[in-house]
């Protein structure tokens, strides 16, 4: 049995684990990151950026097929486009080879050791991990636990056969004929999105009254139109109950009948869990919040010099907060004094349109007892939204009425994710609605409808 000792020793390799590696690497502390699968967690691998690819690509896809039915105001016409599905996932692929090697090349250069297998807790010091060439015993100075999520099964419709996860939906060959998708959130809606866009026939089937109930319905709506547009069936109010005979339909019950739909595919999205199984974690002392591990404002949990990041530690299950987390806990073992104290998290639904949101909602502020402004201002005003055809959708500001401190800034419409960090940047610096309304921002583009905003609260927006 080979033994290895180190300072600080990183129990998964995903955004969080990575990052954290990279960044003690670079602050000379003697690390070692263990994963059982490549580097780059459930996002790289079989998460966020397989998805957005798919995404791209349904995109891409679904822009020359209307081009074909003379669905284009551009004048723009085409022969019916052929998709060769295969050679779709084989560019997916090598995006995410590509970015595995890059995310293990980056370890190597940081002086980060990377150990593959599967570890498991002795104690809080010390792992055994199970490698192709035998057992290993690591002992640590400190541990940071970054193992991620996984996603949730329904007891009545358990992964396997038709019934797949986003994971398994990822690793398709073929474009299902009928998809139909349980659950109306992030995950569902862009994975349905895309696929619908590829050819399939598809049903989203949400038990709420709405879809994307995280979201605030002003938000939602503009995606729910555009589900619409898309030909995809949207059944609120219902829940899936069974599978039917040999699984290649779901039965389904909402407040007034029985029904069931045909599928060659249900992808179930109703939510990820921490991944608490499979390393010993039960033998260690550690505090929990609900199902995940409790933390400080320093990621410390209840035995010392242990710490945790990423997913296990709650909502939001986001990679970018995993990272930030994974960068501020290599810095404290390094002696620096770091604490979180991020103002927001930006959070993005990848959809169509796509939805931002960074800080307090309206209703949110309300409730924390500000006394709030806000106004929105619509992509229908704004030039270089039109000339683009992405004039579905608004950005909206909530500031508090007496200093004009932003609180929170959302928004919905196409591309609007890359606004997400001039959002973000706003509320850390503490931006006020005169800060936005101060700042020029250029012609033609798509972020002056933030400035806009901000002017339509002041009471004098120029273009509405």
């Amino acid at each position: 049995m080979n033994e290895l000792s180190c300072k600080l020793l990183i129990i998964g390799a995903g955004p969080g684990g990575y990052t954290c590696a990279i960044r003690a690497g670079q602050l000379g502390i003697d690390t070692i990151v263990v994963e059982a699968e490549k580097p780059g967690g459930t996002c790289l691998n079989v998460g966020c950026i397989p998805s957005k690819a798919l995404i791209h690509a349904a995109g891409e896809y679904e822009a020359i097929a209307r081009a074909a039915v003379g669905r284009n105001a551009l004048g723009i016409s085409t022969a019916t486009p052929l998709l060769d599905f295969a050679k779709t996932v084989a560019w997916k692929d090598n995006i995410v080879r590509r970015l595995n090697s890059g995310v293990a090349g980056l370890l190597k250069r940081a002086g980060a050791r990377h150990v593959t297998g599967r570890a498991s807790f002795r104690d809080g010091k010390t792992i055994e991990v199970e490698t192709q060439s035998g057992r290993q015993v690591i002992h640590a100075e400190m541990v940071v636990i970054a193992t991620g999520s996984e996603p949730i099964a329904l007891p009545l419709l358990p992964f396997g056969g038709r019934v797949i996860s986003s994971t398994e939906a990822l690793a398709l060959t073929e474009i299902p004929a009928k998809l139909v998708v349980v659950g109306g959130g992030y995950i569902g809606l862009e994975l349905g999105t895309a696929f619908a866009k590829m050819g399939a026939a598809v049903t989203v089937v949400e038990a709420a009254p709405r879809i994307l109930p995280q979201y605030d319905g002003d938000l939602s709506e503009p995606v729910a139109r555009r589900l619409t547009t898309l030909g995809i069936t949207v059944l609120t109010g219902a829940k899936a109950t069974a599978l039917v005979a040999d699984g290649s339909a779901l039965a389904l019950a909402s407040s007034d009948e029985q029904t069931s739909l045909e599928a060659d595919k249900i992808l179930v999205t109703v939510g990820r869990r921490p991944v608490m199984s499979g390393f010993g974690l039960e033998t260690l002392d550690l505090d929990r919040n609900g199902p995940f591990i409790r933390i400080d404002d320093r990621c410390r949990t209840s035995m010392r010099g242990v710490f945790a990041i990423g997913d296990i530690t709650g909502e939001p299950m986001l990679a970018h907060r995993a990272m930030a987390q994974g960068e501020m806990v290599a810095e404290i073992v390094a002696g620096l004094r770091r604490a979180w104290d991020r103002v927001s998290i930006p959070a993005i639904c990848f959809t169509d349109p796509e939805i931002v949101t960074v800080g307090l909602s309206p209703s949110e502020a309300s409730e924390k007892g500000f006394d709030v402004k806000t106004d929105l201002f619509p992509f229908k005003a704004n030039g270089r939204a039109l000339t683009l055809e992405r004039d579905d959708g608004f950005i909206r500001t909530v500031a508090r009425a007496d200093n004009h401190l932003l609180l929170g800034i959302q928004g919905v419409g196409a591309g609007i994710a890359e606004l997400s960090a001039t959002f973000s940047l706003a509320l850390e610096m503490g931006a006020r609605l005169e800060d936005v309304a101060m700042t020029i921002h250029a012609h033609p583009t798509q972020s002056e409808a933030f400035h806009e905003t901000a002017l339509k609260s002041l009471g004098h927006a120029i273009h509405i």
